[in-house]
């Protein structure tokens, strides 16, 4: 794999994740911009992994840009309903991106389901060359559901996800509390530890 410099494009289109991706680029002295900001299409996720969307995101981002790309695929997986919402964890949130609604699906299917509250946060990365090579790395965060949410900070499920060991949710961590502990931190470590 060759060093990155330079320009890297984020494959995404997600504010919240951009915003972390860059935090988490920026000792690697890399310019990242992101798929929206270059306004490329946002390809449709058909594969069933996490490193498999990850790796379909990428290689589309570096093809339409001739840029390297990377792009994560991440989600959460709650262990007690069989690892839903998995990696459709998006699409619980539907097309108006309400995870206030995605929140309340997993708790009630959670509550149906037993006791066990545990779950992990995923993150794949994926970095595509323009030559169409990619390197994937995966990254967890362990913890537990909690309900009600709690927190208005972070994105997504982060209401809801407390860590293992500690008694804050992610929702109530500010990002620089909450970036270091994250399932992309730990996948970034793995990126990085390649690039040296």
């Amino acid at each position: 794999m060759p060093r990155l410099s330079g320009r890297l494009v984020v494959a995404s289109h997600n504010p919240g994740k951009v915003h972390e991706i860059a935090a988490l680029l920026g000792p690697l002295g890399l310019a990242p911009v992101s798929a929206g900001e270059l306004g490329l299409p946002e390809p449709e996720e058909t594969e069933t992994t996490f490193i498999g969307n990850a790796a379909l995101k990428a290689c589309a981002a570096a093809k339409a840009s001739g840029l390297p790309a990377l792009a994560d695929d991440s989600g959460l997986e709650v262990f007690a309903i069989d690892g839903d919402p998995g990696v459709y964890s998006a699409r619980w949130a539907g097309p108006k991106k309400d995870f206030g609604a995605a929140m309340q699906r997993v708790w009630e299917s959670l509550s149906a389901s037993g006791k066990d509250r545990s779950a992990r946060f995923v993150c794949a990365l994926a970095l595509a060359q323009p030559d169409g090579s990619v390197e994937s790395f995966e990254g967890e965060a362990r913890g537990t559901i909690v309900w009600p949410p709690r927190g208005d900070k972070g994105f997504g499920y982060d209401p809801i996800f407390q860590p293992l060991g500690l008694d804050r949710t992610f929702g109530e961590m500010t990002h620089e509390e909450k970036l270091p502990l994250t399932h992309r931190a730990r996948a970034f470590e793995k990126l990085v530890a390649s690039l040296r």
